[in-house]
Parts: C-alpha cells; structure tokens; sequence
C-alpha cells in the first residue's frame, strides 16, 4: 500500500513526477520486474496473484552490428534474406572497419575490366538464354541467403548517378576494392538500386547480366517505366574485375534505354 499511497500524495500535491518516483527508497517498485512484484505481492497481501505474472525485461529492438532491420528488408526486396543475421551495408571506408575489414590501399581505384567484358554477356543473347541466367541467379540468392555473413558495397557507378549495390560473401580484399571504386553516394535509408550485383566464392563459375524494364511510382504519383539490372558473378574466386565488367555493362544498358525511352517520348509529343 505504500506505493498506492505515495502516488496519491503526489497527485494531490501535485509534486513533479519525478519528485514521486524519487521519494520511493525502494528501486524494485520502480523497475517492477517479475522480482519486485513478487516482493509487492508479498508485503500487500490483498494485490491479485495476477500482479507475479510479469515477464523479464528484453531490449529491443535487437540491433547490432550486420544486424539491421530496414537494411534485412532491403535485402529481401532484392531476394536474399541474411538467416546468419550478419550482413553488412558497406556506403564509406568507415563501414568497412565496423564490419571486421581492411580499408582500401587506393581510394579512389581506377580499374581495367575491357578484357572481362566478353565473360560476362548479357541474358537473351546469342551465349546466354534467360532460363539459364534465371537458374544461376534464383541458386545465387538461395546461397548468399546461407551465408555466414553478406558485405554489401553501396554506390554510383563512377562518373554516373547509378546507384549499385554488391552482395557478397566475400570480405577483405573485394569489398575494400568496391568501396573504393564505387563514387560515395548520399546515404539514405536502403533500397533497390538500379544496378544490383550478386556475387558468389566457393562455387562452380558463371557470369552474366539481364536488364528489364519495371514500373516505378513517380513523386507526382504517376507509373513510369524505368529499367534495373541484374549481375551474377560467381565461382571458386571471383575477381574485382570481373564484377566491375558486369557494373560497366549494366550502365552501359540502362543508359541505352533511357535514352531509347526518351527519344519516343519526343516522337509522340512531336506527333501529337
């Protein structure tokens, strides 16, 4: 009863609450654990049994490093779900070090990747039929799903405004490089980007890319068509110039239909 009574002192008094809370010697009535319950129960008999049945006192939400909720749904937009729950968004050298890895020896990295171009080619071609590519990918993201921990790089396309995200089961050495060669974008909470590159160590080789043309929601509320592309790159060790082919050749194609999209916008306007 000396809890009831105290808080009816200070609501007649009209005392500051925390002068209420503070005038009780006791901290259990203010935590009011299962613990102080029990001891409640126990000086004032005539509280319903009720007043014991008090869980433990839990954190949440339960974040921590590689363990981010909005960044875990991110992910699962784009088909990985990090069931380890270590995944790491990697946007500036900072984060590299948060996620256990080197920073890059060269930043900003210049990188050479003519000669990997024609290994990675794009679905619906000639080399590469989309069931194949879809196949590759589908077992790509069921792997990476598995994965100890995922490291994402996050950036634009260097020279550009396209946004790419990595996602890797690979550390130190690729990632760094990635950090490196991707310009730094303003970081905003996570979403899809237009390029989104899926990298995969310790597995049989394949690479390719498919660019598909999706529908967004535009600020005025309208639908646009935009185009978005895929890159798979896997294998025993996959190489930072391999995966910066497939970067370089996705922007190549996402250019290509915007610039396509725009000249028959101008033809309809013209022709209206």
């Amino acid at each position: 009863m000396q809890a009831v009574q105290l808080l009816a002192r200070g609501v007649v008094n009209k005392a500051p609450r925390s002068l209420v809370t503070t005038s009780i010697t006791n901290p259990t009535y203010r935590l009011f654990s299962a613990a102080a319950a029990q001891q409640i129960q126990t000086s004032s008999p005539g509280l319903p049994e009720s007043i014991t049945r008090v869980g433990g006192p839990e954190a949440f939400p339960n974040e921590y490093p590689g363990q981010n909720y909005i960044f875990n749904w991110a992910l699962n937009a784009d088909g990985v779900t990090p069931l380890k729950k270590s995944a790491f968004r990697i946007t500036k050298p900072l984060e590299l070090k948060v996620a256990g890895l080197e920073l890059p020896k060269t930043s900003p990295l210049k990188v050479n990747a003519k000669s990997e171009r024609s290994k990675v080619p794009e679905a619906g071609s000639d080399t590469l039929d989309f069931d194949t590519f879809d196949d590759a990918l589908q077992n790509t993201k069921d792997a990476l799903s598995l994965s100890d921990s995922l490291f994402c790089p996050e950036g634009h396309a260097p020279g550009t405004r396209v946004g790419v995200r990595v996602i890797s089961n690979m550390g130190t050495n690729i990632s760094s490089d990635l950090v490196a060669y991707l310009d730094r974008a303003p970081k905003r909470d996570p979403k899809s980007q237009a390029v989104t590159c899926y990298v995969l160590s310790g597995t049989e080789e394949f690479s390719g890319y498919a660019i598909e043309e999706v529908e967004e929601t535009a600020e005025d509320g309208s639908r646009v068509a935009v185009s978005v592309a895929t890159v798979v790159v896997t294998g025993k060790k996959p190489t930072l110039k391999r995966i910066v082919a497939g970067i370089e050749l996705s922007v190549e194609g996402l250019e290509a239909d915007a610039k396509e999209r725009a000249e028959k916008k101008a033809a309809e306007e013209k022709a209206e």
